[in-house]
């Protein structure tokens, strides 16, 4: 019996958010409305998003030996992620983002940086930490590391999905261990060179042979290619506070949307709903939502609808 729903292998980190009432010119001047520490990061907050659906999750990473890796740890044990396997690095600050937020649309505009000894060690991830999954979900920061976690979890029959938005040197060896592919727009272009979408999620899925490819769209939802079929989920309607967080927390929705066995096009539309919720709230983890209200969305909710996708409706 599995000990864990989801174990996840990527980053974390602890942001500030600054909201203005309309995000300056370059070079201008505004005054800022609202400021707050709050935890995100990619993997960390996708399992968040899975605790909070009633998932067992455990996260693998590393934060420093300061106010900011204490802060994301308590997060992690206040949702009910367990946290054992975090590393924590002595003299070393935890990834942080100043991150901007435009409050007349709720868009944001990050500014990160990450230590380099905050990076997981392939020798880190043990067989031990990756048996107990059910599902594996994975970024591409530190590809060595989530391509050891990826490739013992393809030995144990333990899907792998992964959050992927730019390219990374030696990614082609993590790639064919992904069961679900769930990049971001630009991601498919940049990998294969080939501007259409359709085309370049054929490509990576032929290349590489994983169950699905998709891409995360933003506001238009996310678009995906499964057994030669596209499958278009268009975004649904909310008033947007902030968007950050949302492709994570869409992300996190996929994974227990998967675990449930949901159809490819349902697990889409929650996966949607999910991200959508959490626009409504501040910060990365601010508006994720249970069961109730998600469905509530997708049952009533209005969505967007982009005529580029819609021959995959």
């Amino acid at each position: 019996m599995r000990t864990f729903d989801v174990v996840g292998v990527g980053l974390n980190a602890v942001d500030t958010l600054i909201t203005v009432p309309r995000f300056p010119a370059y070079a201008g001047k505004v005054r800022v409305s609202g400021e707050a520490v709050i935890p995100g990061g990619q993997v960390a907050t996708a399992l968040v998003a899975c605790a909070r659906l009633g998932l067992r999750t455990r996260y693998i990473g590393a934060v420093g030996d300061d106010e900011r890796g204490r802060i994301q740890l308590q997060s992690l044990a206040e949702a009910g992620v367990e946290a054992a396997d975090v590393k924590v690095r002595p003299g070393c600050a935890t990834q942080s983002a100043y991150i901007v937020v435009d409050a007349s649309t709720g868009e944001r505009t990050v500014l990160w940086v990450r230590d380099d000894a905050l990076a997981i060690q392939p020798e880190e991830i043990t067989a031990e930490t990756i048996a107990g999954a059910r599902l594996l979900h994975i970024d591409g920061h530190d590809t060595a590391a989530v391509g050891r976690a990826a490739e013992l979890a393809r030995e144990r029959g333990i899907p792998v999905t992964v959050d992927v938005d730019t390219i990374y040197p030696g990614f082609e060896r993590v790639l064919p261990n992904v069961d679900y592919l769930l990049a971001s727009s630009d991601f498919p272009r940049n990998w294969t060179g080939d501007s259409d979408p359709f085309a370049a999620l054929e490509k990576l899925q032929e290349e590489y042979g994983m169950r699905v490819a998709a891409m995360t769209l933003g506001a238009d939802g996310a678009l995906a290619r499964e057994n030669g079929r596209y499958l278009y989920s268009p975004g649904f309607v909310v008033n947007a506070v902030d968007t950050t967080g949302a492709g994570d927390v869409f992300h996190g929705g996929f994974c227990y949307a998967t675990l449930q066995g949901m159809p490819l096009g349902e697990a889409l539309d929650f996966s949607n709903a999910m991200a959508a919720l959490n626009c409504t709230g501040v910060g990365a983890r601010g508006g994720i939502r249970g069961l109730e209200e998600i469905g509530a969305l997708m049952a009533r909710g209005s969505r967007f609808s982009n005529p580029d996708f819609g021959c995959a409706l």
